[in-house]
């Protein structure tokens, strides 16, 4: 099994690469979605953790409440991290376990770099999208101020150093059309040249 991360910024687009490879048949799993199930099963201790702040709703963790903390604080976001990224991390592990017998496994997770994880993975997918488009993208999609688009666009690494240090790079600044190609060129290059 070859283990593929696919990185990009954030609103560059890679949700829109994870159902492309999806329907090309590949097993893809986000860890958005493990960190998602990781708030929710660790809600006790993290609310615990915030107790000085308004970090829930109903009993539960709002998201938009801790994200608005953790992003204002570079200490308040270690803080979280430290609670969630070792469970994030085991539970990639597991999913490689269960999925041995896969040619490619790949895993959306945008902060591969940051979290330093390189090690997990035999190759990474970076997908590249102009910062604009971000900027744009996350304000309407999130209804997000511009400041609040902007502290998480700089709350991540350049772009171009992650390009950089990738093996496959993606550009997705057009429509999905374009995207799609771009997805298939880098199908025909996993697979007949055997990248491994």
């Amino acid at each position: 099994m070859i283990s593929i991360a696919i990185v990009g910024n954030i609103a560059s687009g890679k949700s829109t690469v994870e159902n492309i490879l999806r329907k090309n048949g590949y097993k893809v799993f986000d860890s958005d979605i493990i960190a998602h199930e990781v708030l929710d099963d660790f809600s006790e201790i993290i609310i615990n953790a915030f107790r000085e702040f308004d970090i829930s709703e109903n009993g539960k963790i709002s998201r938009k409440k801790l994200g608005a903390v953790v992003f204002a604080d570079k200490n308040l976001k270690e803080k979280l991290e430290n609670i969630v990224h070792p469970e994030i991390k085991n539970r990639i592990k597991k999913i490689f376990e269960k999925n041995n017998s896969e040619k490619y496994v790949f895993v959306s997770i945008p902060l591969l770099f940051e979290v330093e994880w390189r090690n997990l993975f035999d190759k990474i997918l970076f997908i590249y999208t102009d910062d604009e488009i971000r900027l744009n993208r996350l304000m309407q999609r999130n209804n997000y101020t511009k400041e609040e688009a902007l502290a998480r666009i700089k709350a991540q690494l350049p772009q171009e150093e992650k390009a950089n240090a990738s093996d496959f790079v993606i550009e997705n600044n057009h429509n999905i059309d374009v995207l799609q190609k771009y997805i298939e060129r880098f199908i025909i290059r996993l697979e007949d040249n055997g990248e491994t």
